[in-house]
């Protein structure tokens, strides 16, 4: 089996920080946070709703649903976040092996000579 020649590599490393450069999972992370976030507050109108009310709160129970839609909605973005960081870790290990095999991390090896 022949072995990557230094161009192949280097366009390898060039693609793998490509990659990189634009991490999903930061997103879905921020999507589980702000959802989860606006569920809580929307619980806290829930429970009041509850607590106040002297007739049934259909409103209540509307924001309840919308309360488990947002929880699950979350659940679904973290565990999208988990697989995408866990691909990106990946990558990233095999960005540090090509960085060694080129040897960008050896600044004598990068001066002229």
């Amino acid at each position: 089996m022949n072995a990557p020649t230094s161009d192949e590599l280097r366009s390898q490393h060039e693609r793998l920080q490509a990659s990189l450069a634009t991490r999903q999972s930061v997103l879905h992370f921020a999507h589980t946070g702000v959802s989860i976030l606006v569920a809580m507050i929307l619980s806290g109108a829930a429970a009041k709703l509850f607590w106040d009310s002297s007739k049934v709160p259909y409103l209540g129970f509307a924001v309840v649903a919308v309360v488990l839609g947002l929880v699950s909605y979350s659940v679904v973005h973290y565990r999208k976040g988990r697989r995408e960081l866990a691909e990106e870790l990946k990558r990233y290990g095999d960005l540090l092996e090509l960085r060694r095999q080129l040897q960008l991390d050896n600044p004598s090896k990068l001066l002229p000579r």
